[in-house]
């Protein structure tokens, strides 16, 4: 394990301290998103959702593959109430529906920049952008930015129904408040993610490749990381957001793809026992960085399985990257 890898934040790198030229250190006032227009039930654009019943379950791991200090453990009894959850990441065509509706601006396009994997770079682009020293496979590239995930000229054309990527936690927010919903707690988020398994490393169950006609379950670094990506499960970057089979509850992509935020501030010192349940915990009451989940298309157990399901990892919540975006869910009735 590296030591960027035990710091528990590798995967995705924050904004902090980070400039590209004049853009980096342009920070207009965040918008707000308008959520008294929210988006017509009927629209196909919008993501189905799931009624989860709600229960206990058995929360974290202590699993001998985990990451040091990302605080898994221990395991512990939770209770969450019934609530609904889009039954898959939310689209760079459902983004752009609430884009246009409210005019919002990310904070990727405000501060000019975000991060982009370098190896979906040009030579001479990759030559010439900052990277952070801990993780120097990202690249801090202007313009860069949900419509253009791999900075300007690129586009989002043929990719309307993968997920939107280049959105920070408060970009988040603001799509969740606009669709009457709002981001789910991390225990709301593991309960969903296990599609009702105890205990199990997976969405599907303990086997990353299951044998059978189709063995792969979600979309991961595949090869050596981060200089060759085989993509034997069928893509290099973003995949669309219904890929892959479903897990119990009817969810797509909960593993790999995009790491998706969450509404909790990170901690690593959780309470709670196997045997007392904790009722709906909603994590500290602040924080420097908010939880993200399920792992992304470059993680490779090489250097981070954080794709299974009790993983997990943190970052500023106005950071953003080229792979991580969001679902949302709504409290039930």
């Amino acid at each position: 394990m590296s030591e960027a890898q035990a710091s528990g934040h590798c995967c995705m790198p924050s904004v902090a301290g980070q400039s590209v030229g004049d853009a980096g250190r342009v920070q207009p006032p965040r918008q707000q998103a308008d959520p008294a227009d929210p988006p017509d039930p009927a629209d196909p654009a919008d993501p189905a959702d799931v009624l989860l019943p709600g229960g206990e379950f058995l929360m974290g791991a202590e699993d001998p593959d985990g990451v040091a200090g990302d605080g898994e453990g221990p395991v512990r009894r939770v209770r969450v109430a019934s609530f609904r959850i889009d039954a898959h990441a939310v689209s760079n065509a459902r983004f752009a529906a609430f884009v246009a509706d409210t005019g919002y601006r990310t904070d990727a396009e405000r501060l000019g920049w975000s991060y982009v994997f370098a190896g979906f770079l040009p030579a001479a682009l990759r030559r010439g952008a900052a990277r952070p020293e801990a993780t120097p496979w990202w690249c801090a590239v202007g313009g860069a930015s949900w419509r253009e995930p791999e900075g300007a000229g690129s586009g989002v054309a043929g990719r309307e129904d993968h997920p939107v990527v280049h959105v920070s936690w408060y970009d988040a927010a603001a799509y969740a408040a606009w669709a009457g919903k709002r981001l789910p707690t991390e225990a709301e988020w593991e309960y969903a993610a296990r599609g009702g398994l105890e205990q199990r490393r997976y969405p599907w169950g303990d086997e990353l490749d299951p044998a059978g006609e189709h063995p792969y379950r979600c979309n991961i670094w595949r090869g050596v990381f981060p200089t060759r990506n085989t993509a034997a499960d069928g893509y290099r970057g973003t995949a669309p957001v219904d890929a892959f089979a479903p897990n119990g509850f009817g969810l797509y992509n909960m593993s790999g793809n995009v790491w998706e935020w969450c509404a909790d501030w990170w901690a690593v010192g959780h309470q709670g026992r196997p045997d007392r349940p904790l009722v709906n915990p909603q994590g500290p009451p602040d924080g420097t960085r908010k939880v993200i989940r399920g792992g992304s298309h470059l993680c490779h157990a090489s250097y981070c399985n954080r794709y299974r399901v009790a993983a997990r990892t943190a970052n500023t919540p106005d950071s953003s990257s080229g792979h991580t975006g969001f679902r949302c869910v709504a409290s039930a009735p």
